[in-house]
């Protein structure tokens, strides 16, 4: 018997992962066809394009997320410095005159016969599965200064750079905190990591500081409503939003910011969206399948029988809660904007599957536990 339940639990998944996810892509098709149908029918006719694209990115997803569940985690130990030199290059080639395709003057998307891909999104897979197989191969040595926490800052830093320049500021937070937070799981000398945590925040106040636009950003966050026509206006329009969403919301498709108030209501706003549609009630039944998912990923963690597993769990699921927490707090105002999507809910294809892959993988190390 005990034999018989040890195969089950190791073929089988992590089922709260699985409908946690698929719920969360449920919900975004339907918030992206709500949140873009105004601005899908004036800029191409259609109510319906972002909604079909948007249903192809969905089902990509769950191709990807299935592939990763059933492809063994530990094949990444071995891919970890290849997956990292492509994610270099690809940063890089966007520079290339002709290649790269800026958007709003951020070059961040590669184009090739009409699909976009944006390296960022793969950076933030690569670092993890790097950090997390170099830490496993030096955790003798994880708190000698040189071999433990050096050569990772130094990798951090180069991608950093190369995000900061696209520019691509919130892109950078993450892989900064989560590789943070990976060397302090990994057990880093604290010296090291706070001591790095202060040198960085100078460079962090000149980037945002002597940014314009950055600057701006930060001051309508201060006071949104002095700032309502310029650098405030998606933020007090945001927070117009949740507040005529009540308890129970306005109902699916009846929202009054999507309609030109919002800019790109299905992206980076699209939380806003929900909360005037669905109310307090969708809100926290979307935050309560984040917090599952989560709680989840710190569950597979804990479980997993070796360090490069439970390294890569923990940057996994950091990056996914860093960048919701991030999300959330900037559409209610409790942080100040940064440009990042709200995982499986916003529209977008290269983050979409970018995350589908991070939970296929965490199923994965779910299912390889009792092995």
């Amino acid at each position: 018997m005990a034999r018989a339940k040890q195969k089950k639990e190791s073929g089988g998944c992590d089922h709260f992962l699985l409908w946690g996810t698929l719920s969360l892509l449920a919900i975004g098709v339907v918030m992206v066809y709500s949140a873009s149908s105004a601005v899908a029918l004036k800029r191409f006719g259609s109510d319906a394009y972002f909604f079909k694209r948007q249903v192809v990115y969905a089902l990509a997803a769950i191709v990807v997320l299935i592939t990763c569940r059933h492809v063994p985690y530990t094949i990444y130990r071995k891919m970890a410095y290849p997956i990292l030199a492509v994610t270099f290059l690809l940063l890089i080639v966007l520079y290339l005159p002709g290649v790269g395709h800026a958007v709003g003057g951020a070059r961040r998307w590669l184009k090739v016969s009409g699909v976009s891909f944006q390296p960022s999104e793969l950076a933030r897979l690569a670092l993890i599965i790097y950090l997390a197989y170099s830490m496993s191969k030096k955790q003798e040595n994880i708190k000698v200064f040189a071999i433990g926490f050096l050569p990772h800052v130094i990798v951090l830093t180069s991608l950093g750079a190369l995000v900061v320049m696209q520019p691509d500021f919130g892109t950078a937070v993450i892989l900064a905190l989560v590789t943070w937070t990976m060397l302090f799981v990994g057990g880093v000398r604290l010296f090291h990591l706070f001591t790095a945590l202060a040198a960085i925040l100078p460079v962090a106040y000149y980037l945002v500081v002597h940014v314009g636009y950055r600057a701006r950003r930060l001051m309508s966050f201060l006071d949104p409503w002095r700032y309502e026509s310029d650098a405030g206006y998606q933020i007090v329009h945001s927070l117009m939003a949740f507040g005529s969403g009540g308890i129970v919301g306005s109902g699916i498709g009846n929202s009054y910011q999507k309609l030109f108030y919002l800019p790109e209501p299905h992206t980076d706003f699209v939380f806003s969206v929900l909360g005037e549609e669905l109310g307090l009630v969708g809100v926290c039944i979307v935050v309560g399948l984040y917090l599952m998912l989560v709680w989840r990923g710190i569950v597979v963690a804990m479980r997993a029988r070796d360090l490069f597993a439970i390294y890569l769990a923990v940057g996994l699921i950091s990056a996914l809660g860093l960048q919701v927490c991030i999300n959330l707090g900037v559409v209610m105002g409790l942080l100040p904007t940064k440009g990042l999507t709200l995982p499986f809910v916003s529209y977008g294809g290269t983050s979409l599957l970018m995350n589908a892959a991070a939970i296929g993988i965490l199923m994965n190390i779910s299912a390889r536990q009792a092995v």
